[in-house]
């Protein structure tokens, strides 16, 4: 969905290879311990709470997807993780340097479907649904929504990647994703080594920036944000493929991936989609708001789409008053889903970004 000023519109182990890969990735990928296999399965056993067979995917589709999502994603394991606060579905797969994918709304994290293999030949990728959306769960919002904060977000994901060996990591998100990465590395800057984000202004900016045109073309951000459950009940009354498809811009996804898209998109997902929106305008704004003057220090890279439109400066100017490490930001010829629409140019701009 769109969340910017314009429209903004989602068996780890050791090989000698990983090793080799770890170290081609630089001084800063170098300092990232990637445990044995035996020590990464001790750690997952005791978190994981179910793990997916090929036989699932036949037998309980509706809960774990079908057979031709989980081919998009070869050698990833596709299990269901418990954090304290939150049960976390999620795929890993890959060797190398630890590499952390968030999507956005309303997607889940099948979004990386066209990236997500290719990089896992570098990296050890893991690719969670945030709470509330895809196949995580959906927690009580708790005080002030806190529970859909981006920063219990973040230690969320903080957790899924200790679980998983993890101290540090690369850190790469897209839409909601991406302002969850933000604030992690408000929270938490010594667990990201680097970060890349796709498509995004910092949720400060946007509120205190927006005027008529961004209200008409970023109207989910207030609709979404209504008391509950006005939004969702009328979100709740049309087909998910109409609502999707009415959404989607300019993308066009392989129907299988559609297809899980639609899955996805229940009333589950509907209610934490808009609690994540509610808690953006509220609770998420009060805490960008004290931190409104702090500048993040890890290295990032920032790609957004033009949406046919010759590029502006907004995204570097912008950035570069809430980072202080500004490496590189590039516009790219596609609307807002820049994985699925342009995926060699944003693998190529991650790889770059990270090895250098």
């Amino acid at each position: 969905m769109t969340t910017h000023l314009q429209s903004e519109q989602n068996e780890t182990g050791v090989s000698r290879r990983g090793l080799v890969q770890a170290l081609v990735a630089g001084a800063a990928a170098a300092s990232v311990a990637t445990p044995s296999s035996a020590q990464q399965m001790s750690v997952q056993q005791g978190a994981v709470l179910a793990e997916a067979t090929s036989a699932d995917y036949a037998r309980d589709p509706t809960r774990w997807g079908s057979a031709d999502v989980a081919g998009l994603f070869p050698g990833f394991k596709h299990i269901d993780m418990r954090t304290k606060g939150a049960i976390i579905r999620l795929r890993h797969g890959g060797s190398g340097p630890p590499l952390l994918l968030l999507h956005g709304n309303p997607n889940n994290h099948v979004l990386w479907y066209a990236v997500a293999a290719r990089l896992a030949e570098r990296y050890h990728v893991v690719l969670p649904d945030l709470r509330g959306y895809g196949d995580s769960s959906l927690p009580e919002p708790g005080p002030n929504l806190i529970n859909y904060s981006f920063r219990v977000m973040a230690e969320d994901m903080i957790e899924v990647m200790a679980n998983l060996g993890h101290q540090r990591f690369f850190l790469g998100g897209h839409d909601r994703g991406a302002r969850v990465s933000h604030r992690m590395c408000l929270d938490h800057p010594e667990r990201v080594i680097k970060m890349c984000l796709l498509d995004m202004l910092p949720n400060y900016h946007v509120w205190t920036s927006a005027n008529k045109n961004w209200a008409m073309n970023s109207w989910h951000w207030l609709f979404m944000a209504q008391p509950e459950p006005f939004p969702e009940t009328l979100m709740s009354a049309v087909p998910a493929e109409w609502f999707l498809k009415s959404r989607a811009g300019s993308r066009n996804p392989p129907k299988v991936v559609f297809d899980e898209y639609i899955r996805c998109y229940t009333k589950k997902t509907i209610i934490g989609s808009c609690r994540d929106y509610r808690a953006g305008a509220r609770i998420d704004f009060e805490m960008d708001t004290a931190d409104k003057d702090r500048q993040i220090e890890t290295p990032l890279l920032v790609l957004w789409g033009t949406r046919g439109q010759p590029p502006t400066q907004e995204f570097p100017t912008v950035w570069r008053k809430f980072a202080k490490n500004l490496v590189d930001a590039q516009p790219l010829p596609t609307g807002h889903y820049l994985q699925e629409e342009a995926p060699d140019q944003v693998y190529d701009y991650f790889v770059k970004f990270l090895t250098a």
